[in-house]
């Protein structure tokens, strides 16, 4: 279906931070052309009323599989969150319940501008959120979560190391560039914690030989820096995936909430990709990133919401405010300003799952991941800058229309593939479920 956004003021995040008023053409799931007054023929017009225009939201963190346990994990710190709630309700999973996590995730991800997401999902069951998001229409890099080496998760988290990656391979090999290539899979060790030196090393070689992404959380907590030092003699976490053949332009870091100016050199010279979770650091007590010291020394560093369990939105609109308020708090303000933000959201975010020449801008000949955001709301206006405006008074509920490859999947604040009352009964069903098979209460 060609599709046509009309009268809006389109926020391109091109090279130019051009922002323009007018049209944007879509066809074939790409963008066809973005003018002031476009006027040929479309299947479909979606009227902007006036409203921001602008890339589809990447989330670089997050975790599908635990939307479910939002409200059941609240108040702990990062060690006793996952022991405790985290990795009993990751094992109770079973498929419906993976099945009703996953449909809630993606609807509120589309419907608050999220268009695309790096995922790690728990230890089991991984096709079952693969088959989930393909119908949602959502793009994704996903992982089967790798855990071969801590005796204190649930005995349904813990695998060999063989097993683990046989079936991480095994995923690979049936969903990467499924669902017209929205799908692909990711290496997902869960972090050094949780992971033997060989398992890190085999997938450190698999990734240089594929090209694959590796998904993981480094330096989120003191408390996590502390067991990684004792386990591997003395080094820091950043040292320790250099020291596994990790660090890479493949590997993408979650957190590094506690790095240094050694650990800072490290990610740069490898081009280490950080996913920064502002909302997740601040709620677990883990602390807050050196964002701007990181990005002047290069690194690129793109946004998520992390886990429903430990956020508990999913909002990025959020997580670009926090992140932006956070830093002004830590520094001063300005040192991280709302354009930067913004540009951490979509073109950074497009680096970090390699897709930056298809996807993070408003550009002819780019996929067709757009969002519309109205402005007759009274927290909008007058909005004399749109990144001002996006980053400091969005929220994720003006998001009124959502395309992902040229598919309109929000329209006018509603999902078009579900019911949006029906998503939320059934996940409060399976929750219900879920925790008390986990015994959490």
């Amino acid at each position: 279906m060609s599709l046509l956004i009309r009268s809006g003021i389109v926020v391109t995040m091109n090279d130019a931070f051009e922002v323009l008023e007018g049209d944007v053409s879509i066809r074939d799931g790409r963008i066809a052309a973005i003018a002031s007054n476009i006027t040929a023929p479309h299947d479909r017009v979606v009227d902007a009323r006036g409203g921001y225009v602008l890339p589809g939201l990447i989330q670089t963190h997050i975790h599908l599989c635990q939307t479910l346990f939002r409200g059941f994990a609240d108040d702990l710190p990062l060690m006793d969150w996952l022991r405790r709630r985290v990795w009993p309700m990751e094992a109770a999973h079973t498929p419906p319940s993976l099945r009703a996590a996953t449909r809630l995730a993606t609807t509120e991800l589309l419907c608050s501008g999220t268009t695309s997401v790096l995922t790690m999902e728990t230890v089991h069951d991984t096709d079952v959120v693969f088959e989930t998001v393909a119908e949602s229409g959502l793009r994704a890099t996903i992982g089967k979560c790798m855990m071969d080496f801590d005796a204190q998760v649930p005995k349904r988290l813990q695998e060999t190391t063989r097993a683990s990656i046989d079936e991480s391979l095994a995923i690979r090999a049936r969903w990467d560039g499924q669902a017209g290539g929205r799908v692909r899979a990711a290496f997902a060790p869960r972090f050094a914690v949780s992971c033997s030196r060989n398992l890190l090393e085999e997938v450190a070689s698999l990734s240089s030989r594929h090209g694959t992404l590796v998904h993981t959380h480094a330096s989120e907590s003191k408390d996590e820096i502390a067991l990684v030092k004792k386990a591997s003699g003395g080094m820091t976490n950043i040292e320790y995936l250099d020291a596994v053949h990790l660090a890479s332009p493949h590997l993408c870091a979650a957190h590094c909430v506690w790095v240094d100016d050694r650990e800072q050199q490290l990610l740069a010279a490898h081009d280490v990709k950080v996913l920064h979770c502002p909302g997740s650091n601040l709620k677990l007590g883990s602390g807050i990133a050196p964002v701007p010291e990181m990005r002047a020394r290069g690194i690129t560093v793109s946004l998520g919401a992390d886990g429903a369990a430990c956020n508990n939105r999913l909002d990025m609109f959020e997580e670009m405010r926090l992140a932006a308020i956070l830093q002004a708090m830590r520094q001063r303000p300005g040192v991280l300003r709302a354009r930067d933000v913004l540009w951490m959201a979509t073109r950074a975010g497009a680096r970090t799952l390699g897709l930056e020449h298809e996807i993070g801008s408003l550009e002819s000949g780019k996929r067709a991941d757009v969002i519309v955001v109205d402005r007759d709301r009274p927290h909008l206006a007058p909005g004399p800058d749109p990144y001002s405006t996006l980053v400091y008074a969005a929220r994720g509920s003006d998001v009124r229309a959502t395309i992902v490859d040229g598919e309109l999947l929000v329209d006018d604040f509603l999902p078009v593939r579900v019911d949006r009352a029906d998503v939320a009964s059934a996940a409060r069903a399976a929750a219900r479920d879920l925790a008390a098979r986990a015994g959490v209460v």
